[in-house]
């Protein structure tokens, strides 16, 4: 690619730019650039897609800039500097040490994310169950801002917690803290302490009501999941319709539930893997063969308007005169791409409930709250929260387990990531230093060292997730990566890069196929 592939980018953006001058926005908030899943009619406005090879993505915002901002946009990053935005937000974590030296079917897990919009709608989750010791994994996409998958992050994992073993005893007199997860936070996760009570005393009543179903033995585990993620969902509905006297909790309920946000969760317990997904976000496993071969295994489906079994759903639940508006131009009544999700009560409630809610005072253009009905709105709801569950039973041959949001999925397809894992597996294997087996001197040290900058692997990455990043964004149309386009996506100004790519998120989970192994010889 040439060198001047930035320059090519920034003059692209600018041309489809151009298109929309005129004095006419897309948008009704002109500080608001998150409404990347959510479309805003406009009939006047055609929708305008990028040709750029870098990924078709819709312009929804006419981008201004300045000659300062077109100026530093030419500033090429060197690799030392590509590496030290891709590696950020890495995070590694070996599960014998997180489970307190008990061993587990779980033998590592590696995350990252790279963000696009500004703040980052993507959330992820990675919590220890206490009361079962199984490992709970989460990848959040938030839209419409990032308050719901915020709130999703950080709650859902509790709802499953007590779906696995409502204790009436612990919840009785409910700390800030409940001790029923361990979590492992990332970083620059971070907590809205101002509400927590809020959604403590609704946690408190939906374990009271599965005491009073006389569940304390907790649900099955795909019970759980579809139970959790309905249930939170719902909360976060009523949570904005009653009466609350803070205004900050006001406003930030009222942003959870008009905003929205996709789920993937992994529930890992021995050799049982649960997989929960409602939206776009994706999850696979990498299979290992006895003879070498390597395939991949979906455990997911993306809800939108290209899965025939969700348009079948769709139209089940609503009358025959709305099979035609049901989906427009690929979109849930035109607007929406998933066709599940938490939030977007703009695609649930009815206008009268959304008007009533509205009314109350809240100044939606400073919270940045999207206020739109669909033509064709008659029979609400028309998003729904309910996950879809998927049971695997692991198998030594079962390697890896990839979880991301639609951001990756985007640039990459299950083969490729799986192609792509072997060969980072294979690299990551060849340039680790084998110091168990030979004596650790500095000579030897040394030496290692040039065989690794010899042999061009020096410049590996440790970090899987990171690993898929990279090739996401810096590949071309042939699998090969070009470090000019790489350096290119990674300098594109905020208010471009998101025509270019998403916000992704990726959780990799090893599996320990000696512990699955022994597992199946002990019956």
């Amino acid at each position: 690619m040439s060198s001047t592939v930035s320059y090519w980018i920034f003059n692209s953006a600018r041309n489809y730019i151009a298109t929309f001058q005129g004095g006419r926005r897309l948008y009704s908030s002109v500080t608001n650039r998150n409404q990347l899943k959510w479309r805003l009619f406009s009939p006047a406005l055609p929708t305008i897609k990028s040709s750029s090879p870098c990924g078709n993505f819709a312009l929804w915002k006419a981008y201004r800039h300045t000659s300062t901002e077109e100026e530093d946009f030419h500033l090429q990053l060197s690799p030392e500097q590509v590496n030290e935005v891709l590696r950020a937000g890495e995070l590694s974590h070996k599960v014998l040490d997180f489970n307190s030296g008990v061993l587990h079917s779980v033998l590592r897990f590696e995350s990252n994310q790279l963000a696009a919009n500004s703040p980052v709608e993507d959330r992820q989750g990675v919590a220890s169950c206490l009361q079962t010791n199984g490992l709970m994994f989460g990848i959040f996409d938030g839209h419409g801002g990032h308050a719901c998958a915020q709130a999703v992050s950080e709650r859902l994992f509790y709802y499953m917690a007590v779906s696995l073993g409502a204790d009436g005893r612990r919840m009785e007199n409910m700390k800030p803290l409940l001790p029923i997860l361990q979590w492992l936070k990332h970083p620059g996760d971070s907590i809205y302490k101002d509400v927590t009570s809020v959604h403590l005393d609704h946690l408190r009543v939906y374990c009271q009501e599965l005491l009073d179903l006389h569940m304390e033995m907790g649900l099955s585990i795909e019970e759980a999941l579809m139970y959790s993620f309905q249930r939170l969902d719902s909360d976060i509905s009523l949570e904005i319709q009653a009466p609350l006297e803070d205004e900050a909790t006001r406003n930030l309920s009222l942003q959870v539930a008009f905003s929205g946000a996709t789920a993937c969760m992994a529930y890992v317990n021995g050799v049982h893997l649960h997989v929960a997904n409602a939206g776009d976000c994706r999850a696979i496993l990498g299979v290992q063969e006895e003879n070498g071969t390597w395939s991949c295994l979906p455990l997911t489906c993306d809800h939108n308007a290209w899965n025939e079994a969700e348009l079948s759903r769709l139209k089940r639940e609503h009358p025959e005169s709305e099979d035609r508006t049901l989906i427009i131009d690929d979109r849930l009544l035109g607007v929406l791409i998933p066709c599940r999700a938490f939030g977007d009560v703009q695609l649930k409630w009815s206008k009268e409930l959304q008007h009533s809610v509205l009314e109350r005072g809240f100044d939606t253009e400073a919270l940045n709250i999207y206020q739109f009905t669909p033509p064709h709105y008659h029979t609400p709801p028309y998003l729904t929260a309910k996950p879809e569950v998927t049971y695997h039973r692991l198998r030594p041959q079962d390697k890896f387990l990839v979880l991301a949001s639609d951001g990756l999925w985007d640039m990459l397809s299950n083969e490729d990531v799986v192609r792509l894992m072997v060969g980072h597996l294979s690299k990551v294997g060849h340039h680790k230093p084998d110091l168990d087996q030979r004596p650790a001197n500095l000579g030897l040290m040394q030496s290692l060292l040039l065989q690794r900058k010899a042999s061009g692997l020096h410049a590996a990455d440790q970090n899987a997730a990171t690993h898929l990043i990279r090739h996401a964004i810096g590949s071309n149309e042939y699998g090969e990566m070009e470090p000019e386009r790489l350096a290119a996506m990674l300098t594109l100004p905020e208010d471009v890069a998101r025509m270019y790519r998403d916000d992704i998120t990726v959780t990799v989970v090893f599996f320990n196929s000696d512990s699955i192994d022994t597992y199946y010889k002990g019956g």
